[in-house]
């Protein structure tokens, strides 16, 4: 007999899988045959935190997943330190928030960038958290404004969160409620901080940041899915200092920020990459003010980034 539950942790070697037990939830530790890790070479990990799984149940009390149903979306980045393969992070998920801390660490406007493009790549709908508001000086203040402008006219939500400020709190539970969400960033934004304000029931480490280089300290080493009290599940995963695309060709790049859609079809050649052609409606509409500096400019170091793979 098998039964249907979710993975809600993976640690490598086992899989915690949740799953109804009449009117309770319960947990079961699974492992996964041999044949499942074949069958796609080309990830690290063939089973994500979030997928659907069918599994039977082992005389020990463990459990041996027996089918991985097909995923309705999946955030993927590529593998770092030269692994092979690709890492999906989470899957099945509503909506996937990029973390960023407006100081220690500062914005990092290129893993913020790469991450939106995997969003539109993979049919995510996204949002971004501007953290550690409390930090924010007068000067700041501008600055922030503009880039939560920005990202609001390209559809993405941006919210300006504090765990100082209750209020913000609120707003971002709101956003929470009822939907499979995942929190992603570099260490030390304070993804585990609002973890803990959320759900103050979970309790997790909260890691300081080094005040030599401004980088934070994974106190996150495997993502987990966790029951909300609130209504939803939030995936918590290990910070990442880097976020590599999959499967995005530079010719295709553009089409992954919403503000180049419209002006991309008035290019002269249909596989423009928009940073040098003639007849470049991209190009023309950038030097016409209707595409931020600061967005082209990143999207010209994503495409080198592709094309000099």
């Amino acid at each position: 007999m098998t039964h249907r539950g979710r993975i809600v942790q993976s640690t490598g070697q086992w899989y915690e899988v949740a799953y109804a037990q009449g009117d309770d939830s319960q947990t079961i530790s699974c492992r996964l045959p041999g044949r499942f890790r074949l069958e796609d070479h080309k990830l690290t990990n063939p089973i994500a935190v979030g997928d659907y799984v069918h599994f039977s149940r082992n005389d020990d009390g463990s459990g041996s997943i027996e089918e991985i149903e097909d995923r309705q979306n999946y955030l993927i980045r590529e593998s770092t330190h030269h692994k092979e393969g690709n890492q999906i992070l989470v899957s099945n998920i509503d909506c996937a928030y990029v973390v960023q801390s407006i100081k220690k660490p500062n914005i990092k406007r290129g893993f913020l960038d790469r991450f939106l493009v995997t969003c539109e790549a993979y049919q995510i709908p996204a949002r971004i958290i501007l953290n550690k508001m409390d930090l924010a000086e007068d000067k700041d203040k501008p600055h922030i404004d503009n880039l939560a402008e920005l990202y609001d006219s390209l559809g993405y939500n941006v919210l300006l969160t504090s765990i100082k400020d209750e209020e913000s709190l609120e707003r971002l539970k709101e956003d929470l409620q009822d939907k499979t969400s995942v929190f992603v960033g570099p260490s030390g934004v304070g993804k585990t901080s609002l973890l803990n304000h959320i759900e103050p029931s979970i309790n997790h480490k909260v890691g300081a940041v080094s005040d030599y280089n401004e980088k934070g300290v994974h106190t996150t080493t495997f993502a987990k899915l966790l029951p909300l009290q609130l209504g939803g599940y939030l995936v918590d995963t290990p910070g990442l200092r880097e976020f590599g695309l999959v499967n995005i060709e530079p010719w295709e790049l553009s089409l992954f920020f919403p503000e180049m859609l419209e002006f991309r079809q008035q290019c002269k050649f249909n596989n423009c990459t928009h940073s040098h052609e003639p007849g470049c409606g991209v190009m023309e509409a950038f030097e016409e003010g209707h595409i931020h500096p600061d967005r082209y400019d990143s999207y010209l170091n994503i495409l080198d980034s592709l094309e000099n793979d």
